[in-house]
């Protein structure tokens, strides 16, 4: 059904040229039991206030599709959102016994670490982007409260527009809905927080934001054993989790107490990716292992789990990286590893 919504609000020309759909003016499109939901979002509130006409034909035009019962579409703007009370990120969290997993999210997969500066945020970008252009409906959680670097990866800057307060419109960047704490406070301020601040973000960022319909939600943690890992293991219903390590003996330490930590709280572990694993260089083809060969391929076989994938050293990916063009978008060699990986992903876990 969403294929057909989408194709009929394609038909609703903009005056200024474009549709709803090419302009990438949809957000948080829900579909339950023939209701459907979305959000027009408009570049700026004074071009909100011109497009009510549309809205009403947009509702119209959903409501006349087959399998629709009802159909209810709001107007909102990105730079200057309807007055509405103010969001506040970070606080302690509410009392909740329910499950934290955002209801039309089949599956989530935790991307962790058990030190930092192993690639783990690199690997989640590029997964999700990867697993993005096989077809999956993909998003994209930055988990890592004092350190996010999503935003940057994914190239994307604008605040998430919320527009009742409490509601937060994620972000679309490379055909991945994405949610950063690094959107929403000040890039240049420290997160200096208690660990209930902490938490009160995280179940924001799950229950808060409209996450829509997706296959996978992809959640990068912060590195170690914390609060963070701890709640997302007992309350979002994970499907499981991916260990990123290089090869050297210090990181396998810290992998090995992060494997324990998921065993420890019944969470799947879904296989070990060694990072950083090569490098080839550009000038003679000479390959070197510069953290070490072969130590998360070991480790994988020890704990009779699948190593998913050995990814080397390379330049072009930090490029990417820094650039908010993750290398997975493209069609290199290291842009077919990561489609390899969301291959094998895809055919044993996403099923």
């Amino acid at each position: 059904m969403r294929d057909a919504i989408l194709a009929a609000l394609s038909k609703l020309e903009l005056p200024d040229g474009g549709t709803l759909v090419s302009r990438d003016m949809i957000r948080a499109l829900k579909i339950e039991a023939g209701s459907v939901q979305f959000i027009i979002e408009a570049p700026t509130a004074g071009i909100a206030a011109q497009m009510e006409p549309l809205r009403r034909a947009a509702e119209a035009v959903v409501a006349q599709l087959d399998g629709v019962t009802n159909a209810k579409v709001l107007l909102t703007a990105h730079s200057e959102p309807p007055k509405a009370p103010s969001l506040k990120i970070g606080g302690h969290p509410k009392p909740q016994e329910t499950s934290m997993k955002p209801e039309g999210v089949r599956h989530i997969i935790a991307v962790g670490s058990g030190k930092g500066g192993v690639g783990k945020s690199t690997v989640s970008s590029n997964l999700a982007v990867a697993l993005a252009r096989q077809g999956n409906k993909v998003g994209l959680l930055d988990a890592d409260i004092y350190g996010p670097s999503q935003a940057r990866m994914m190239g994307v800057s604008k605040r998430p527009a919320s527009p009742d307060g409490k509601t937060i419109i994620p972000l679309i960047a490379h055909g991945v809905t994405m949610m950063s704490i690094g959107l929403m406070l000040d890039p240049a301020k420290a997160v200096v927080w208690r660990g209930p601040m902490l938490m009160g973000a995280l179940q924001q960022m799950l229950g808060q934001v409209e996450w829509g319909e997706l296959d996978v939600l992809i959640v990068d943690l912060p590195p170690g054993t914390g609060d963070v890992q701890l709640t997302l293991c007992q309350k979002a219903e994970l499907t499981g989790a991916i260990i990123v390590s290089t090869p050297q003996d210090v990181a396998l330490l810290d992998a090995r107490k992060a494997i324990d930590m998921f065993n420890t709280l019944h969470t799947p572990v879904l296989g070990l990716i060694e990072n950083m694993s090569m490098f080839h260089c550009p000038e003679c083809g000479h390959e070197a292992h510069i953290f070490g060969h072969g130590g998360v391929r070991d480790e994988a076989a020890t704990l009779g789990v699948p190593l998913l994938a050995t990814l080397p050293i390379d330049l072009e990916t930090r490029v990417c990286g820094d650039a908010g063009a993750p290398v997975a978008a493209g069609d290199t060699a290291m842009a077919e590893a990561f489609a390899t990986l969301a291959k094998r992903l895809s055919a044993d876990v996403l099923v």
